[in-house]
């Protein structure tokens, strides 16, 4: 059995509670900027930065400036991940945030094609990269903090505060967006108004600055002498922690996936092939956000009690059998069914997030958690959130429909699956002991707990 002693933290009390407000506010800022950038992208960004190309091609051109900042957020995670490991969390934590925020305004001051030509889409692939490196170092800092300050028992729940952070600023992003659509005619909305909510994200960071600057370092980091610190944490992750990496990327496609292919790419194939209303689509997706967060928040606690995987395979197996039917809902185009297939796949992807929090942090020791956490987190967004809607645009252009991207989809899912299955069981995990062979070749703790007894 997993022991509840180890290094301890504040617990439930204050400094629980504060950290648990930095973790959420600073990761709703961060996904509300990046989530910002895929809305423009499916809405605006083709015409904008690439109106000498078709439609499709220029929608096409879009997902690939958006996918580049997947593709840098391994970066990010080395790289924070790194000072994250050797020097500490929450410094390291203030300058990703800074390196999103301030990248995001950016974008929001960028002259168009028509002023600039080819070298207004090189900037924007410059701030994207900026974008993807702040993020891919934001994650995995802002679960830590909450994985080592959380009593053991209640890490799970502990880590949904952080998820819900992802969900709001989503939700956020949509919310500005619709607001902007029904206040502005088509024309202002395109020409300027687009911009404004990249601009208005220099508040947020803000907002963000204040409450991570008075959070103390971590417990379980600053009970760590410094010569039990990785020198080089990626060396010693890539050379005793490498199976974890890739097992827990391939877990976390199918989820990725899930939530851009019927977030962000469905609002641009809605809209642009199918001709619905951007109002309409930007309305039912806000609708349908206060059903993910619930299912986040159901998962992250039920983690605690069930175990990580059996939450997981539990989700897994509804969201493979429902992931075929999600276009060809969204292609019947009756607001009902869109409404419906949205808020289903909202609640799916909140149970496939809901216990991640806490999951990842437990697979790996202190030395080199927040390497470890970031770069399998990061990783999994590579193929399921950047690789999965290019594939999806250019299946739709060969078939002229997108009901073989639900298929694919299910095909990721039972991927991932098999990735969880030869993961360990984590829940109840003392984070302040050593747990390199526990992690090696996905072998089963004997620390690891479900609801306090024994697996």
């Amino acid at each position: 059995m997993a022991s509840d002693q180890g290094v301890p933290g504040p617990g439930a009390g204050e400094g629980l509670g504060r950290v648990a407000v930095a973790a959420f506010v600073g990761t709703a800022i961060e996904y509300y900027d990046f989530f910002l950038y895929g809305m423009a992208a499916a809405l605006v960004f083709g015409r904008e930065f690439f109106p000498v190309l078709s439609p499709v091609n220029a929608l096409l051109a879009a997902l690939s400036v958006y996918a580049v900042a997947f593709a840098a957020r391994p970066v990010g995670a080395v790289l924070f991940g790194h000072f994250g490991d050797r020097v500490g969390r929450k410094t390291v934590l203030v300058v990703s945030l800074l390196m999103m925020g301030l990248s995001t305004a950016a974008v929001g001051l960028m002259p168009g094609y028509g002023r600039l030509g080819v070298w207004s889409p090189v900037l924007l692939v410059l701030l994207r990269c900026c974008q993807g490196i702040g993020l891919g170092g934001e994650w995995g800092g802002a679960a830590l903090l909450l994985a080592e300050y959380a009593p053991v028992r209640r890490r799970g729940r502990s880590g949904g505060y952080l998820q819900l952070g992802a969900a709001l600023g989503s939700a956020l992003a949509t919310a500005v967006f619709l607001a902007l659509s029904l206040g502005l005619s088509e024309g202002e909305f395109t020409d300027w108004g687009w911009r404004l909510p990249f601009l208005g994200s220099l508040v947020l960071v803000g907002v963000g600055l204040f409450v991570r600057l008075r959070i103390a370092e971590t417990p379980v980091f600053a009970a760590t002498e410094a010569g039990a610190r990785s020198p080089v944490p990626l060396l010693t992750v890539l050379r005793g922690h490498w199976r974890t990496v890739l097992l827990g990327g391939g877990l976390l496609c199918f989820g990725y996936a899930l939530f851009y292919l019927t977030g962000t790419y469905a609002l641009g194939y809605a809209t642009g092939q199918l001709g619905l209303d951007r109002t309409l689509m930007l309305s039912l997706q806000l609708v349908a956000a206060p059903g993910g967060a619930l299912a986040i928040w159901f998962s992250a606690a039920r983690s605690d009690r069930w175990g990580r995987r059996r939450s997981l395979l539990a989700a897994f197996g509804v969201a493979i059998v429902w992931a075929p039917l999600f276009f060809p809902l969204l292609e019947t185009l009756r607001p009902v069914l869109l409404l419906f297939a949205m808020v289903v796949t909202g609640v799916l992807s909140g149970l496939l997030l809901g216990p991640v929090g806490a999951y990842l942090p437990e697979l790996f020791p202190t030395s080199v958690r927040y390497t470890g956490a970031a770069l399998t987190y990061n990783l999994g967004g590579v193929v399921g959130g950047a690789m999965a809607p290019l594939l999806a645009t250019r299946l739709t252009a060969a078939y002229g429909t997108a009901t073989p991207v639900g298929w694919c989809l299910a095909v990721l899912g039972l991927a991932s699956v098999l990735c969880l299955l030869a993961l360990p069981e984590t829940n109840g995990r003392d984070l302040t002991a050593d747990q390199r062979a526990a992690d090696h070749a996905g072998r089963r703790p004997s620390a690891a707990v479900s609801g306090g007894q024994a697996i």
